[in-house]
């Protein structure tokens, strides 16, 4: 059964633009256990929100798993995980931070519950509320 994941990345280090660019790219760098913990849950054909962090904070494409949790090759010490990710498209419209948190539909998400995780479970009915709030202009 198919899973939903959000992963958070700070536009300056790794944006959207490059995921596009590359195609593909393999997640590393995360040194939190619950956020490695959630990419090895990771499944091959999950979906992801691409979501940046910092200035922005926005969701701004949809990726996928295309390679299951293996070694993160930066990881000099420790037990660290890494999966490889492709993109799929971008939200015609990112969805920001705000707005996620004034939809009532999205009050219970770990984007709002546990903002500094970097890599957090998704619902089924969350990620498609985002990705349909990211295909329209967000109205004034």
């Amino acid at each position: 059964m198919k899973s939903f994941w959000l992963v958070k990345q700070e536009p300056s280090s790794y944006s959207w633009s490059d995921l596009i660019a590359e195609g593909q790219t393999t997640w590393t760098g995360v040194r939190n256990y619950a956020a490695r913990n959630n990419l090895r849950k990771m499944q091959k054909g999950d979906e992801v929100l691409f979501y940046h962090s910092g200035e922005e904070k926005a969701v701004v494409g949809i990726a996928k798993v295309v390679r299951t949790a293996h070694r993160d090759p930066t990881a000099k010490e420790g037990d660290w995980s890494t999966v490889d990710l492709a993109a799929v498209k971008p939200l015609p419209h990112p969805v920001t931070l705000r707005e996620i948190k004034a939809n009532p539909r999205l009050k219970g998400i770990p984007l709002i519950r546990q903002s500094r995780l970097s890599v957090m479970p998704v619902a089924e009915t969350a990620f498609r509320e985002i990705v349909g709030m990211g295909a329209y202009p967000p109205s004034s």
